[in-house]
């Protein structure tokens, strides 16, 4: 039997092995090869921080609409539209006009709808016709870029177009020069103001010189002011390297390209190397002025740039993005909806689970935070430090409920927290561990998480909340007399399942004088093995919780035992009294204690 599992152990490697590279080269250096930028002797993005805004521009009616299996209907582009709008964009690029009736239609909504403040750009191959139908599709519009491309690249321009460089610049430059005809230089259009954008397409894998080569002839002729810049967007048509590389890119067009102060640099990063939101960073910190993306990066392949990340990481870092996304949730609604492509659970910032944790080390740390976090508050200091969480979740429009979610996998913090938002419970440490294995088994036994709710009820459930499922003892009565410095007398009046009996206890304290007083009546030695207590509310609103262990032998093996309880009074000592009651009735409860004329019944109901 043992000669034929390490036969088996044996043909399994074999054929593990046989598998190994059996379509990826173990030398991918013959087929592929690493792609280097420009040599900079002085490189200066390194050493920058990003303090500002870029200017942006929404590409998902254009750029990410044409990515959809199902693209946009005319009524989803008008709702996505809106949104993009009140979320703050300044430059939306609404579409193909000249590819479609369909996006001409829409492009005429969008001039027609716009704010004033709000740019139209649209895209057009740099073809007469083409050219000519865009125009007419902007006409009217308050400010409008037109958007022509060329492909640059010495891949594109051999194996796509058969296109010399000096092809290619006097094609970019015969398309600017009918665009400047047919927009600024019209006399019939000056109620437009007309901005141009020109893209070296896939200048990540265009030769530097030749990018600065053709820009600098088609700002020429479009002849660009200070006031109103030509728009040069530099994409990473295809990612196709580490983003430092785009960084040295954009640094060497910032730093060689003329007349710099009438020029608007902009990034356009694909997400091919799922470095996109990288490659923008390091972009800006290389000169970038504008940023060119999606909401929650859509696009061709792997996507566009995500522009929720781009702009919430700048927030993070105390920068104003000068977008709005203080309600993150219709903003995933509407992208959802529209694009009819999910935006992932652990999407950054916006999906469902990013501000979620579920691990109970992650949970104990929030859990910390937030309570240092409030006393700093108390004390002036606003800045945010919460472990996990670099943004405060309510900066986007999310409750702090959502922050700790518990399932079988999570420990003490994040039930503990649960109880804290819902009750205003801070639940000592040696209670959280209990309560952590009550709701482990809880969960173990759905088979998921729990909900906050149902996690509430739980620990209502399992420490007789305030007493309040008293089904054996409940206190009528009593007071406490002080006979010297050390001792309290305790006299009072209990029911037990309907039947009044008095009760009597001495101690130091009210504590120990009711924990002696009910041992009298059970027979039973009771003691306190932890207490804790702490207002809850402020001002006349304050309530005291007390939570009280006790410590007991229970009558079937004589062992030590203990059950924890939970109070709440407008005075400490009720809420203490009231703890100690629902600990007792949970032990009654549990059949481990019996009292006179209840013992069956208790292990009846224990037992259901």
């Amino acid at each position: 039997m043992v000669k034929r599992s390490f036969v088996a152990l044996a043909e399994q490697t074999t054929r593990i092995s046989r598998m190994s590279y059996k379509n990826m080269l173990k030398d991918p250096s013959v087929k592929y090869k690493a792609f280097k930028g420009p040599v900079l002797t002085n490189r200066q993005w390194p050493n920058n921080t990003i303090t500002k805004a870029p200017r942006w521009l929404s590409t998902d009616l254009r750029d990410g609409n044409q990515s959809l299996p199902d693209p946009m209907t005319v009524e989803q582009k008008k709702e996505y539209f809106q949104k993009l709008v009140e979320i703050g964009f300044k430059e939306i690029e609404v579409a193909f006009p000249s590819a479609s009736q369909t996006d001409f239609d829409f492009t005429r909504y969008a001039v027609e709808n716009c704010p004033d403040d709000v740019t139209i750009q649209a895209l057009v191959q740099s073809r007469e016709h083409l050219i000519k139908r865009t125009v007419e599709s902007l006409k009217g519009a308050k400010r409008a870029t037109i958007h022509t491309y060329l492909a640059t690249s010495d891949m594109f321009r051999e194996i796509v177009f058969n296109m010399s460089q000096e092809e290619a610049v006097a094609k970019a430059v015969e398309a600017t020069k009918l665009v400047r005809k047919l927009t600024k230089d019209d006399p019939e259009q000056q109620g437009t103001r007309w901005s141009y954008e020109f893209s070296p397409e896939c200048f990540s894998d265009t030769p530097p010189e030749f990018a600065i080569e053709i820009c600098e002839a088609v700002k020429a002729a479009w002849e660009p002011s200070v006031e109103n810049p030509i728009v040069f967007n530099l994409p990473a048509t295809v990612e196709q390297a580490t983003p430092n590389v785009y960084a040295d890119l954009i640094e060497y067009f910032h730093t060689h390209i003329s007349e710099r102060e009438k020029v608007c640099i902009s990034t356009h990063c694909h997400n091919d190397r799922g470095c996109a939101v990288a490659a923008t960073e390091l972009g800006i910190l290389a000169g970038a002025d504008r940023v060119e993306g999606c909401v929650f990066g859509n696009g061709e392949r792997t996507g566009n740039v995500d522009l929720v990340t781009v702009a919430l990481n700048m927030y993070t870092q105390g920068v104003s993005p000068n977008l709005d996304f203080s309600d993150i949730t219709s903003v995933v609604e509407v992208s959802e909806r529209c694009n009819k492509i999910p935006v992932s659970p652990r999407a950054p910032y916006g999906g469902d689970l990013v501000v979620c944790a579920f691990s109970g080390s992650h949970q104990d740390a929030i859990k910390k935070g937030f309570a240092l976090q409030e006393k700093k508050r108390k004390a002036g200091d606003h800045m945010w430090r919460i472990p996990y969480l670099p943004l405060d979740p309510k900066d986007i429009g999310r409750d702090y409920e959502a922050v700790i979610r518990v399932n079988s996998q999570s420990g003490k913090g994040g039930a503990a927290w649960i109880i804290l938002r819902a009750l205003g419970l801070d639940v000592p440490r040696n209670m959280q561990i209990d309560f952590s294995a009550a709701v482990q088994t809880k969960a173990d036994s759905l088979g998921r998480e729990l909900r906050a709710d149902e996690i509430t009820e739980l620990f209502k459930q399992v420490y007789n909340y305030n007493n309040e499922a008293s089904r054996y003892i409940s206190l009528l009565n009593y007071n406490v007399e002080r006979k010297d410095n050390e001792r309290r007398v305790l006299s009072g009046q209990v029911e037990v399942q309907d039947t009044v009996k008095a009760i009597s206890g001495v101690g130091n304290g009210p504590v120990s004088s009711i924990i002696d007083a009910l041992s009298n009546m059970c027979g039973v030695k009771l003691s306190v093995e932890h207490y804790s207590e702490h207002a809850i509310g402020t001002g006349t609103d304050t309530k005291a919780a007390s939570f009280v262990q006790l410590r007991y032998l229970r009558e079937e093996d004589n062992a030590t035992a203990f059950k924890w309880g939970v109070g709440l009074a407008e005075d400490v000592g009720d809420s203490s009294v009231q703890a100690i009651l629902a600990a007792l009735n949970n032990i009654i409860e549990a059949g481990e204690i019996t009292l006179p004329n209840v013992a069956k019944k208790a292990k009846t109901s224990a037992s259901a």
